[in-house]
């Protein structure tokens, strides 16, 4: 095997765990209540992994595969959470109903051989 080929093998495995990883993260929010509204959503100022939404609350949501809480929520840095942010602000402003929706960040942690874990406000939009 070459090193061509076992690069191309870890990002499809990569894939692979960050699409479960999402898939998981989708079904652990519809069952607190949530409805999911978009899953990947790309725009020009990057992508949301999920966009759900409960009431008139949307959560813009950054799905992390690690092997602790700890290393999920720090590798959503300051850079990711601009991209996020920005994103979200270009869904929002696409939305009739954008006046009354009231956003916010959070993160779900995709745990091995555990539940995923949702942290609900993980940061605070720079304005």
């Amino acid at each position: 095997m070459t090193s061509g080929d076992a690069s191309l093998a870890r990002r499809r495995r990569g894939f692979h765990k960050g699409h479960r990883g999402e898939w998981l993260a989708a079904w652990a929010l519809r069952l607190k209540g949530y409805r999911i509204l978009a899953v990947r959503h790309r725009t020009r100022g990057g992508e949301i992994d999920l966009i759900a939404r409960r009431g008139d609350l949307v959560a813009f949501v950054e799905v992390k595969a690690r092997a602790t809480l700890t290393q999920a929520m720090d590798a959503v840095g300051p850079q990711a959470q601009r991209r996020i942010e920005a994103a979200a602000d270009l869904w929002i402003a696409r939305r009739h109903d954008f006046a009354r929706l009231s956003r916010r960040f959070d993160i779900v942690a995709v745990l091995p051989r555990r539940w995923p874990v949702h942290v609900p406000g993980a940061w605070q939009p720079r304005d």
